[in-house]
Parts: C-alpha cells; structure tokens; sequence
C-alpha cells in the first residue's frame, strides 16, 4: 500500500485580489462559458486506479486537441466522501467519479462526441466507467474568496485539493458558498433546455418537465471531507425554503497524477 504526505493548507497569499482590481479583470476572463461534467460509478471490478491512469495520460489529453476546450478536472470520491455527502438522491448515489471539461461554447459538442468514437475505432478506450449522467451546463455565476486572490475567472485553474459539488433542481446563485472556511471560489452553471442545442447527452437522469437543472463547482483550498462538514448549515438554509431541490451534495478529492491509487472509491 502506497503512503502518501500528509495534505498541506494553502499557503497564505497577499496582496490586493484580482477581483477587485480592475486593470486585472480588463485583460480578459479566460472564456470560458459552458462545461461538460460528467458523473460515474466505480469500476465494478475494483480497477479504478487503471481507469484513471488511462484516462488522465491517454484520453484527456486527446480532449484538448480540439477547438473551444478551456480545461478539464477530474475528481475521486472515497468511503469518508461518501460519508460527508449532504445530499444523494437515488438516480446519483452511485457517482464516485467526476470529470469537467470547460468550453468556450457549445459549438465543439460534436467534435467532443466524434473524438471519442475515433478513438474508440482505434482501440485506445478500453476502460469504461458506469456512466450515471453527462450534461452540458452553461456558466451563470462565479465567485472567489478573497484569500484566494486569484480571481473567480481563473480558478478551474488554480489548484485545488478537491471539489465540493452541489447539484440542484432550480436556480440560485451560489456566491455565498465561498464564504464556508476552506473554499477557494465557486463556479455555476445551469442546464436549461431554453438554451442549450438539442443532443441526447449519455445518462441525463432529469427531464425539462422537472426544471432547471444547476451545477456548483467549490473548488477546495482544505480537505474537501472537511470543507464538507462546514458546509452543512449553509445548505440547510439554502435549501430550506424549496426554491432549489438537492440531488447530490458531495466532496470529492482531485484526483493525483502518477499517484493514482491516492483516491480510490
């Protein structure tokens, strides 16, 4: 078994954030406006450590050949994830497994599908995953801590411990998520049938007729087990008021190059 360091807090920084200097954000925003995010199930036979190995070395990086691709992450869940998850309706209590792929529109949706069926002909995707759902979301809302001076504009790429990753039926903004100790910024983005293009998406569990569907994004500077914990009473007073339902409510680790059997379900 592997021993892995011990997690660090993110060192403090200084200086003025991005965010409130306008001479930073005018130089550009990075983008990005949709985003892909795909939810899976473990390995059903316990290979989720080749899995993820193939994919962060083979097929992701294959993914930004194309035009329109800003980024991607992927993240693990673990037993003491699953543990700390607020909320798990039953169509998403199988995802241990999540990956964003961030676009700058919807326009390379098709080349993303085609990608993959090129290079599933050519026998580079031999590891699947259970699918639970994929959905295209566009951007609605993006907020950063101050303590994590980078701006809300750039944080998909700001390293993250993990991810806190909240999705909901209805729409609310979720600016005040960063404020939970630990969180370094938040992204929001909202399914909505009314704008995004017609596709069969693999695995969608919702349906237009139970509303609009919105993802939020934490991403980590803390342990997200822990940033999970602090998390609680914000989303019980979020969602007490039924203006937004919970499907899933859950930390997950980012997922460790070369030290892939780092987080596994």
């Amino acid at each position: 078994m592997s021993v892995h360091p011990e997690r660090r807090m993110a060192a403090e920084l200084h200086g003025t954030p991005s965010d409130q200097l306008p001479g930073v954000l005018a130089m550009g925003d990075g983008d990005a406006t949709a985003m892909f995010v795909s939810l899976s199930a473990r390995h059903p036979d316990g290979r989720d450590a080749e899995y993820l190995e193939w994919h962060t070395l083979d097929h992701r990086p294959e993914q930004h050949r194309l035009h329109g691709l800003r980024g991607s992450m992927r993240f693990v869940s673990t037993p003491e994830c699953r543990s700390a998850r607020a909320a798990a309706d039953s169509r998403y209590e199988a995802a241990d497994h999540a990956m964003v792929y961030l676009f700058a529109d919807q326009a390379p949706m098709d080349a993303f599908y085609g990608l993959g069926e090129e290079l599933f002909s050519a026998g580079r995707m031999r590891h699947r995953l259970p699918a639970v759902e994929g959905d295209l979301y566009l951007l609605r809302g993006k907020s950063a801590a101050p303590s994590a001076v980078a701006g809300a504009d750039v944080l998909p790429w700001r390293p993250a411990q993990g991810l806190f990753l909240l999705l909901e039926l209805g729409v609310a903004a979720s600016d005040r998520l960063v404020d939970v100790d630990g969180v370094a910024g938040v992204w929001w983005a909202a399914a909505d049938s009314a704008e995004i293009e017609s596709r069969t998406w693999f695995g969608s569990v919702t349906s237009a007729a139970e509303g609009v569907k919105q993802v939020s994004l934490c991403f980590t500077d803390g342990d997200p087990v822990d940033v999970a914990q602090r998390m609680q009473p914000v989303l019980e007073e979020r969602w007490a008021h039924g203006s937004v339902k919970p499907l899933l409510a859950a930390p997950f680790h980012t997922a460790v190059p070369f030290e892939w059997d780092r987080h596994l379900p």
